[in-house]
């Protein structure tokens, strides 16, 4: 963790494979986890609410209460172990740039929000799925472009 700390990573090879290793496997977690939710909630709103809110003419269940808190608690603990890692690669990756506060800051409030907000739906109903949709997206995209800007500079070293 020695890029937490100093920004000077160019004597240290390994450091950068390392570096590079991190956030490739973190790219590939964020898409990885685009398709476990698309599986296990749905993207579209209606798919979501049928997970959520269960469907009596098809025989499907709804989700646990449970079952929802524990998946909410995984990703708030994911999204906030993965971005850290990969926002402090991104920002050690900027040597006299300025870093994209804007797009940082949405990218944390969208993936804190996202969790959030499928609670929310749970409890007042499918206006609040729209909300998760575009959270849910809009945190993993952003995501994907941090990390792809960072892996890209690290390549260049």
């Amino acid at each position: 963790m020695k890029f937490l700390v100093s920004k000077d990573i160019t004597p240290t090879p390994l450091l950068r494979q390392l570096m590079i290793a991190v956030t490739a496997a973190l790219l590939l977690y964020l898409l990885l986890d685009v398709v476990l939710h698309g599986y296990l909630i749905g993207f579209s709103p209606q798919a979501a609410a049928q997970t959520l809110y269960g469907n009596e003419e098809a025989f499907v269940e709804p989700i646990l209460f449970e079952s929802l808190l524990l998946q909410v608690h995984i990703d708030l603990f994911m999204a906030l172990v993965s971005l850290l890692i990969l926002v402090a690669i991104y920002l050690r990756m900027t040597q006299k740039e300025k870093v994209r506060t804007g797009v940082l800051h949405s990218l944390f409030l969208a993936a804190l929000g996202a969790p959030l907000l499928l609670v929310a739906a749970y409890f007042g109903g499918s206006f609040w799925l729209y909300g998760w949709v575009g959270a849910f997206f809009v945190w993993h995209l952003l995501a994907l472009f941090v990390g792809t800007v960072a892996l890209k500079r690290l390549f260049a070293l």
